[in-house]
């Protein structure tokens, strides 16, 4: 028998779909149920790769980490990766097909909607029920026509549905009778419930509230979701989660490691553990000050790495690098970072915009060619100074090659070797990315700034989280009844 399925939207986005997913899923999964997620479109520079060797959203990967199961193409059929001067990367199950404006896009979404639904018959060919998130508004009325990621998904695969407004953003009773008001008959027949999120204070001021929308829409209220703070500690959806985490206290670690955060920021997730450390003060430099004074500072991905390092120099932060490495400061490229630190990187296929060369900083000795073949593995393997074990993903499309390679920062288990180090040793880089998830590693860098990691399980502690998540929604949320509505 074909599983079930029920579909969250949202009335806007980072309203808290994604994590409400994840919390259900683990909920359901603990309940014996075979779960698994699905978001047909989604966009977002930060991405997973998956077993099959394709890419995902991170979040429908911490959703099928919820579940117990290995991230799958079929999770996020559709992935949007937006690019600056090319519009968004397009990636259907797990392979980049081109590069799109938005308007091309919108022409495009028919086509891509039998993928999405062969994704999604291969998931409820394999669960008891498939959780699937919605992306961005479910009132988006001028984007309706050819829509895969809402209502256009759940009419075509006749999924019910409950929408998700957010308390905290405020007008969300505007923002749930609204939605109501403006979804057509067909669309609008398919909606089950709603539920209110990040509820802070007295809940029982809102009592009024939930009736009132229940009134207005004739949608039955499935809870109220307090906020819940364990959830900073799960991988961020998006930039705009990032945005909004809250600095560390002032004087909280006695290591500071800055990052500048420039707009096509990709996979910034590398940098969760780094924050979870108490010897740790991650500062997320934004745009119009100086960098800080700092032991480290780290260059992110990027998911537009010519225009991000155009960015930087905007900004004058390759004079504060350039300072900070005079004066003995360390400094670590990721990904996209790595790519920044050498001499030059030239993009002779136009993949980012147009063809042509720019300087890179030269605080490396490589150079790097964009290439429109995409590298994308799970890898393990050992750092070439200390030995010390690893485990990762390779996500990035480029060449990267030059002297300063010839000390290379990792040795992966396939025998390649990855990664640049100055012959000073004070800048590195690496196209691997989750170096910081191993206790071990994470504590052989803080070690080399002249601390200590606490030694905390990374992975323990994202899976605490969500069990906590679990248990916060089992007690605010109508899931059997959600479980009854599901189709």
């Amino acid at each position: 028998m074909a599983a079930r399925s029920l579909m969250f939207q949202g009335t806007g986005s980072s309203v808290g779909k994604s994590l409400l997913v994840a919390g259900i899923a683990r909920a359901l999964s603990r309940r014996g149920l075979a779960v698994l997620p699905f978001k047909p479109q989604n966009m977002s520079n930060n991405a997973a790769v998956t077993a099959e060797g394709g890419e995902i959203g991170r979040a429908q990967a911490l959703q099928a980490r919820a579940c117990g199961v290995a991230p799958s193409v079929h999770m996020n059929p559709v992935l949007l990766k937006p690019q600056s001067e090319v519009g968004a990367q397009i990636v259907v199950q797990g392979r980049v097909i081109g590069n799109a404006g938005a308007r091309v896009y919108q022409s495009r979404k028919a086509e891509l909607l039998p993928f999405v639904l062969d994704s999604f018959a291969r998931l409820k060919a394999a669960a008891d029920i498939v959780l699937v998130e919605g992306a961005g508004s479910a009132s988006e009325v001028n984007l309706r026509a050819n829509d895969i990621a809402n209502m256009g998904f759940a009419r075509a695969a006749d999924v019910p549905v409950v929408i998700i407004g957010d308390i905290e953003r405020g007008g969300v009773i505007a923002a749930l009778v609204g939605t109501a008001a403006v979804l057509d008959a067909g669309d609008a027949a398919l909606v089950r419930g709603f539920i209110v999120n990040r509820m802070r204070g007295d809940a029982s001021l809102f009592d009024d509230g939930m009736r009132y929308i229940e009134g207005r829409t004739g949608w039955p209220a499935l809870g109220l979701v307090p906020h819940y703070e364990a959830a900073g500690q799960l991988p961020a959806e998006d930039a705009y989660d990032l945005a909004a985490r809250r600095p560390s206290p002032a004087g909280a670690g006695r290591l500071r490691i800055v990052v500048p955060v420039l707009p096509g920021i990709a996979n910034f997730d590398d940098l969760d553990p780094l924050q979870a450390e108490p010897a740790v003060d991650l500062v997320l430099a934004r745009p119009g000050r100086p960098l800080p004074p700092a032991d480290l500072i780290v260059l992110p991905g990027s998911k537009a790495t010519i225009a991000d390092l155009g960015r930087l120099r905007t900004e004058g932060w390759d004079i504060d690098l350039k300072a900070h490495y005079r004066q003995g400061g360390r400094v670590l490229g990721l990904c996209g970072g790595y790519q920044m630190l050498g001499q030059s990187i030239a993009d002779p296929d136009g993949i980012e915009g147009p063809a042509g060369t720019v300087p890179g900083l030269g605080l490396l000795a490589v150079d790097t060619v964009l290439t429109a073949a995409k590298r994308l593995a799970e890898v393990t393997g050992r750092s070439l100074d200390d030995g010390i074990a690893f485990t990762g993903y390779e996500m990035h499309m480029g060449r990267t090659a030059g002297p300063d390679t010839a000390r290379a920062l990792v040795k992966l288990a396939d025998g390649r070797r990855d990664g640049a180090i100055s012959a000073d040793g004070l800048v590195r880089g690496t196209y691997v990315h989750g170096l910081f998830t191993g206790n071990d590693q994470r504590a052989a860098w803080l070690e080399r700034l002249g601390s200590r990691a606490e030694g905390f399980d990374h992975h323990a502690r994202i899976e605490a989280a969500l069990d906590g998540l679990a248990d916060h929604l089992e007690a605010h949320l109508a899931l059997d009844r959600m479980l009854g509505f599901a189709g």
